[in-house]
């Protein structure tokens, strides 16, 4: 099956270009952003070395559709989504911080609260947690936003300290980020799901108004679990059912690898490979209620550069 493992295109009004983890992002003359979500598949901040059919496609329209559910919140960066893997929309300065929201104790927080962390982020965490338990409100732990290697956790008041974000605009930051929450909670809750946690990306436009950028409640930004059997598998003490990229984090670490130094990615064969699309078409379908449709071109460059031109053009 094909993938998108990486673009070149020469765009009219082309000024730069940046490949991130998993997006490539072509920077254009008046402010504009074309922003490809590629079949790149990262975990603890490592690009894996092979990529996950129709993953670009499943990210970026649900991110799509969650930028428009969420619009009335806060305003986002988004024109108009021209192809299944791309958005275009309006440039910004990024916040050099990420808002992670948890209001479970799962994943990072919980592999830290199990070495016998208490405070995460400057934030007291209750004694007596199970995995998977829900704090007893959302709790925010910003991390640095890394260039390149691993973002960092980081405190609110380290964050202010360091004059990273000034104290008006955090506080904006925080009331946007337990909005667009609650709104992600009643979405996944309609849709028979837990939202457990995720992370939202800000910026702030040329005219000096703070934007949502990036993906929004996507599986790879976010956690979800079912709703239903919930309560039954955290009374017995067994693992929840996730929807989240969560499970190829460890599928690494069952295979001896988090990221470390020294550690080497374990060969990932066609039936993984195809194992994972499938739980990523299984996300999609979940988290937005609809029967996903592939999008299967023999060319997904061409596509991609045909609809975006088509777009621009016009």
């Amino acid at each position: 099956m094909r993938t998108l493992i990486s673009t070149d295109f020469k765009l009219p009004g082309q000024q730069s270009k940046y490949t991130g983890k998993v997006r490539d992002v072509y920077t254009l003359d008046n402010d504009r952003l074309v922003m490809i979500a590629t079949d790149r598949l990262s975990a603890f901040d490592v690009v894996l070395p092979k990529g996950i059919p129709f993953k670009g496609q499943i990210l970026n329209q649900i991110a799509y559709k969650m930028l428009q559910s969420t619009a009335d919140i806060v305003p986002n960066w988004v024109e108009a989504s021209p192809d299944p893997n791309v958005t275009i929309g309006q440039a910004c300065t990024p916040f050099k911080i990420e808002m992670v929201i948890r209001g479970y104790l799962v994943g990072h927080a919980s592999r830290e609260y199990n070495k016998g962390k208490r405070i995460l982020c400057g934030v007291r965490l209750p004694e007596g947690m199970q995995e998977n338990e829900a704090f007893p409100q959302p709790i925010i732990t910003p991390a640095t936003k890394a260039e390149t290697g691993h973002d960092e956790d980081i405190s609110r008041e380290a964050i202010l300290e360091k004059g990273i974000v000034s104290e008006s605009d955090y506080l904006e930051l925080e009331k946007y980020t337990y909005a667009l929450f609650e709104r992600g909670t009643k979405l996944a809750h309609e849709q028979g799901l837990i939202l457990v946690d995720t992370k939202y990306e800000f910026g702030k436009n040329k005219n000096g108004q703070i934007v949502l950028i990036d993906e929004v409640h996507t599986p790879d930004s976010s956690r979800y679990f079912y709703q239903k059997g919930y309560a039954e598998r955290q009374a017995a003490g067994v693992p929840q059912k996730q929807l989240s990229k969560e499970f190829v984090r460890r599928w690494l670490i069952s295979h001896g690898f988090q990221g470390l130094a020294d550690q080497q990615l374990p060969p990932m064969d066609d039936a993984y490979i195809d194992s994972v699309s499938a739980r990523y078409i299984e996300l999609y379908e979940n988290i937005t209620g609809t029967t996903f449709m592939p999008e299967t071109s023999t060319d997904i460059n061409r596509r991609i550069e045909t609809n975006v031109l088509n777009y621009l053009n016009n």
